[in-house]
């Protein structure tokens, strides 16, 4: 991870927005319309709005915010959505007076100010054509201030079945230090991989868009091993025989390879 080894000296807030931005993905081959509807009932239970809002709990912690207010929400017939308004010091509600106040929540009124906030959809999905179930989650961590996103990377991408990972970060708006001169950014980064621990590095395939001017960052990663029983829901590997096997493979080949690129592919290499 790279530290930033001198602290920038600012006059009031810090008010660059940092955003980090998660795409994952889960894939899974079902063989049946049994097993389909079995799979996205297992994603929608596991991954319902009470265990997402731990997880954005755990990231509010991680990345010392504050959390003023939560709404979450499951879907019919499957999805869930959480959305966490953050700050980076604690907030007094009592601070404010009725006359104040425009509800009984005046404290989400203040996340509204802070500019902080965790959101997390879930987007389980199947088509009967190729038995292909997949899984999608979308997550932003977005701060201002001090506190950054970065600090929960490992622990988003472990928090869930990621075959596939596509993430952005990006700062946006400047500060100003105790001269006046303008800051765009307060920290040293020339990748999101900068921030990866090495297990994760070293599981998946990863590529990098990056545009430095625009304190703009991108990357892809893919898992590097694939093993066929990990993909497989009601049934195992042994189960198949080998032309199936075969067969199977080249669908979840296919169908990784054409989320982590973005694109259709119409024949398969050799």
């Amino acid at each position: 991870m790279v530290e930033n080894s001198r602290k920038l000296r600012l006059h009031g807030f810090n008010n660059l927005t940092k955003t980090l931005s998660f795409n994952i993905y889960d894939v899974c081959y079902t063989q049946t319309d049994a097993q389909q509807r079995d799979y996205i009932a297992y994603i929608d239970e596991v991954y319902n709005a009470e265990r997402l809002t731990q997880i954005l709990t755990d990231v509010s912690d991680i990345i010392g915010a504050n959390i003023l207010n939560v709404a979450r929400q499951d879907y019919e017939p499957e999805g869930a959505s959480v959305t966490i308004l953050i700050s980076e010091e604690p907030v007094v509600a009592e601070h404010l007076s009725n006359s104040e106040s425009p509800g009984p929540l005046p404290e989400s009124v203040v996340g509204h100010l802070d500019k902080s906030h965790l959101t997390v959809h879930t987007y389980p999905e199947s088509h009967p054509d190729n038995g292909i179930s997949t899984f999608r989650v979308d997550i932003d961590v977005s701060t201002c201030g001090r506190i950054s996103p970065l600090k929960a990377l490992n622990y988003l991408i472990h928090s869930f079945e990621s075959d596939i990972v596509i993430m952005d970060y990006r700062v946006r708006g400047f500060t100003r230090d105790v001269k006046g001169k303008k800051h765009y950014i307060d920290h040293k980064i020339n990748s999101i991989q900068n921030y990866l621990a090495k297990d994760t590095r070293e599981r998946y395939q990863m590529i990098d868009v990056n545009v430095f001017q625009e304190n703009l960052f991108h990357t892809k990663m893919m898992l590097k091993d694939f093993d066929l029983d990990n993909y497989l829901f009601g049934v195992d590997a042994k189960d198949l025989d080998i032309k199936e096997a075969k067969n199977v493979h080249s669908r979840l080949e296919r169908e990784m390879l054409e989320i982590f690129y973005g694109r259709n592919i119409n024949k398969m290499p050799r």
